[in-house]
């Protein structure tokens, strides 16, 4: 399946530029795929990666080079508490290691052990949920990238008295490592349990910030990267991303149906 992208900016771009910047792709696979004739604008065969991308103007790419960049592999896994996301201290254990015949969840087949998956952002040892494992440069790029805006939403059960005022702390007007943080939704959903949804992943931010306002977080679930949800995957579990799903992180947008 090719992939179509209309430029809708006011200067001219590189070609390159533009799909490392869109999130197709970084610069040097785009340079890569140029080269070989993989890529058109507006129906024409493009070789020169410096190209300018005028606006209003359609690239594609076709489907030897979406199929080039679909050859990573991306894991979606329901991490339990215990497990550390990536490299592992002395005596930890990576979530990289329930990736077993045995924990699969659905039709596939399991990557094998010498393959490379690292994960595309953290999810703290004490904390559980939907975790990303991947060797897919360009979903790594579109999920943790310095220009992804993809939101991750969290459900949090605290102890501690739930204020408003607190709440409004925790959406705006908190400081952490000496920066400010980028405004977060927080709602009340049920006595001690909170929704967090953020724009940004500083390390172990939700539990600090909740700290800053005297709450002490005891459970915290990621359920949804962006278009991607939990939704019922068991814990301990995992599946492949699919071809739809990888479409949507890139795009940021939502899955269709």
């Amino acid at each position: 399946m090719s992939l179509s992208r209309t430029y809708d900016g006011a200067e001219p771009v590189r070609l390159n530029k533009f799909m490392g910047q869109s999130g197709i792709c970084s610069r040097r696979e785009a340079d890569a795929l140029i080269a070989e004739g993989l890529v058109s604008i507006d129906g024409e065969v493009v070789t020169d990666a410096g190209r300018k991308l005028q606006p209003g103007q359609t690239l594609t790419l076709n489907e030897r080079a979406t199929a080039t960049l679909a050859e990573g592999i991306t894991i979606v896994i329901h991490k339990p508490m215990g497990y550390v996301s990536g490299q592992p201290e002395p005596n930890k254990l990576p979530a990289v290691r329930l990736v077993t015949d045995n924990n699969r969840f659905g039709e596939g087949v399991t990557p094998a052990d010498e393959v490379s998956l690292p994960p595309i952002g953290r999810l703290d040892e004490d904390s559980r949920g939907l975790l990303l494992l991947s060797s897919d440069g360009v979903v790594a790029k579109a999920v943790i990238g310095p220009e992804s805006d993809l939101d991750k939403e969290y459900l949090v059960r605290v102890t501690g008295d739930i204020t408003e005022k607190k709440l409004k702390i925790l959406r705006h007007g908190l400081m952490l490592d000496g920066r400010q943080l980028r405004p977060a939704y927080v709602s009340r959903m049920e006595s001690h349990r909170l929704k967090f949804i953020l724009r940004e992943g500083r390390n172990r931010q939700i539990r600090r910030m909740c700290e800053m306002v005297d709450l002490e977080v005891i459970d915290l679930i990621r359920v949804r990267i962006g278009p991607l949800k939990l939704d019922n995957l068991p814990e301990g579990k995992w599946r492949m991303l699919t071809a739809e799903e990888r479409a949507a992180l890139i795009r940021g947008g939502v899955l269709p149906g």
